[in-house]
């Protein structure tokens, strides 16, 4: 293999894996070396599928000289104790979201990587999506002028089968919660990417319609750093799944982005300004696609893995500045265990504003 190639391995091997070995089976300076799963026969067929090697112990694959990056895709209650064995082994770490299910791993992960002198990146690929690229740029121009609201919205549908196809999903110890900590956490860490840090939430976290530990249901009231308010909405509940939402609005314009894609932008140094009463905007009807991960989560592309491995890529290489960190990973963190600590309170939470 090339010095200039970066060996890869993967492990766990669920649903997700796939979407991690079919990204770098398309970036030229990466190589999928092998994977690992504690369910062997897992494993077995994801390393026979793409043609790589099934690792029978993770230690086995730390010893590889030939790899170099490690992706963790294991229940999310396991990601910084397999991320810190791969830093202490001098691999570098791409771990999906969450960053792990409580602060105090996050934070442990985070040092090791530090100390190690690794990289480590937290799957975020909606970042990467040409929309959120967009947006990004019209907020850093100042073409939104002033953001003063913020609206995440995850209101997705999942069966009872859902929750029983996996014996980890569900529980507090291996999903760490529930609809938040599992399908909203990329919206949520897109509001806190585009709208800044957040000083305080109120929050309501329910079990509405499933047999499980944690919630299904979950909403806060957001107060942001620059004095911006804002909203969070994450749901497994309604039927049959509607689009990923966000809206950030602005004194000079505002846009909102379904799944990575903008079907609002208003600018007003493109339309100037309204009459006194303003020009509100008629809300589309279109039903919502069936092949959307609001419904089904074999739906989502690989894409937005494929460019934040480029850019993990880019890091170690060039030392360039990940577009999301391990830190980027501990923000959307520390607003869902707050949401839950203010749901279990009922009382309003202060954050770090950091």
């Amino acid at each position: 293999m090339s010095d200039d190639i970066l060996g890869f391995g993967i492990v766990g091997c669920g649903v997700i894996s796939r979407w991690h070995a079919n990204a770098l089976s398309e970036i030229p300076e990466a190589k999928l070396i092998g994977v690992n799963d504690v369910i062997g026969e897992r494993a077995d067929a994801l390393a026979a599928e793409f043609g790589v090697q099934s690792f029978a112990s993770l230690d086995d694959m730390l010893a590889r000289d030939d790899i170099h990056v490690i992706c963790v895709a294991t229940p999310s209650g396991l990601h910084a104790e397999i991320g810190i064995a791969a830093a202490q082994a001098g691999k570098h770490v791409l771990v999906e979201k969450p960053i792990d299910v409580t602060l105090e791993m996050a934070d442990r992960l985070i040092t090791a990587c530090a100390d190690a002198g690794v990289q480590l990146s937290v799957i975020s690929q909606h970042r990467f999506d040409d929309g959120l690229q967009e947006v990004r740029g019209l907020i850093d121009s100042g073409r939104l002028g002033r953001l003063v609201v913020g609206t995440a919205s995850t209101k997705w549908y999942r069966t009872q089968a859902y929750y029983d196809g996996a014996d980890w999903r569900g529980t507090w110890k291996l999903d760490g919660g529930g609809s938040l900590m599992n399908q909203g956490v990329h919206y949520v860490d897109l509001l806190l990417w585009l709208m800044g840090p957040v000083k305080s939430l109120v929050a309501q976290a329910n079990t509405l319609a499933h047999d499980i530990e944690v919630e299904d249901d979950a909403a806060a009231l957001v107060r942001f750093a620059s004095g911006a308010v804002g909203t969070v909405h994450a749901s497994t509940t309604m039927y049959p799944g509607l689009p990923e939402r966000l809206e950030i609005c602005g004194t000079e314009g505002s846009v909102a982005i379904d799944d990575g894609t903008i079907v609002m932008k208003e600018l007003k140094d493109e339309k100037g300004e309204t009459g006194a009463y303003g020009n509100r905007k008629s809300s589309s009807s279109e039903g919502v696609s069936a092949t959307t991960a609001a419904s089904d989560p074999t739906a989502i592309k690989h894409e937005g893995h494929r460019r934040q491995m480029v850019d993990l890529i880019s890091a170690i290489k060039s030392g360039t500045p990940l577009l999301s960190s391990g830190q980027d990973g501990r923000r959307a963190l520390e607003f869902i265990v707050s949401v839950y600590e203010s749901s279990k309170t009922e009382a309003p939470v202060a954050l770090s504003g950091e």
